[in-house]
């Protein structure tokens, strides 16, 4: 609606862009309470983009926060990694992170922090910017990747000793970034699972 707002001079399309924004926005929250729905809701009353700057600003209060971690609960994730450089825990708006992201450039690796399914689970993998833009799979905005790809720990029955599969996506450069444009965790959550073994 935002960038419908600024861009868009055709008021019927700019009605239709708000009519299915909020038909998306109520198929998100399918069991909102009666004034979740009515908060939800008075995206409707914006008319233009700065007002729907000041609507998104205004749920900023109802924001559900990653909980916060320490260091001795990150270092314990990555036991293997004897120098682990972890980012400052203090300084990060918890907010506005969905999954914890940082990179450690002189071995280009990227340490990923989820909860999944009420546990912490950390992944480590190989980070290669590649200097191209594309689609992240965790958040699906296009813009500067990386390829982030880890070794699954998920092994086939009649699997090999040295048997071992990587799986590799395009994921946002900037982590931060990311954080903030991800709806949805189905993907981030997938590739979890299928790095760190489980199956659906």
């Amino acid at each position: 609606m935002q960038q419908a707002y600024g861009t868009v001079f055709d008021p019927k399309v700019v009605e239709a862009v708000k009519y299915s924004t909020q038909l998306a926005i109520f198929e998100a929250f399918p069991d909102a309470t009666e004034q979740q729905k009515l908060l939800l809701g008075a995206i409707a009353t914006a008319g233009t983009a700065q007002e729907i700057g000041a609507y998104l600003l205004s749920l900023e209060p109802y924001l559900a926060e990653f909980a916060p971690v320490t260091d001795n609960q990150v270092k314990k994730l990555f036991p293997k990694v004897k120098k682990l450089k972890v980012p400052d825990l203090a300084a990060i708006d918890y907010r506005y992170v969905t999954y914890l992201g940082w990179t450690d450039i002189a071995t280009n690796k990227l340490f990923l922090v989820y909860r999944l399914d009420g546990q912490l689970v950390g992944i480590e993998g190989n980070y290669n910017l590649v200097n191209k833009k594309s689609i992240c799979f965790l958040c699906n905005r296009h813009g500067e990747v990386a390829l982030f790809s880890a070794i699954t720990k998920f092994r086939p029955a009649n699997a090999s000793p040295d048997y071992y599969k990587a799986i590799g996506n395009y994921m946002c450069a900037d982590s931060a970034a990311c954080n903030k444009n991800i709806t949805d965790v189905a993907a981030l959550e997938k590739f979890i699972h299928d790095v760190v073994g489980h199956r659906h």
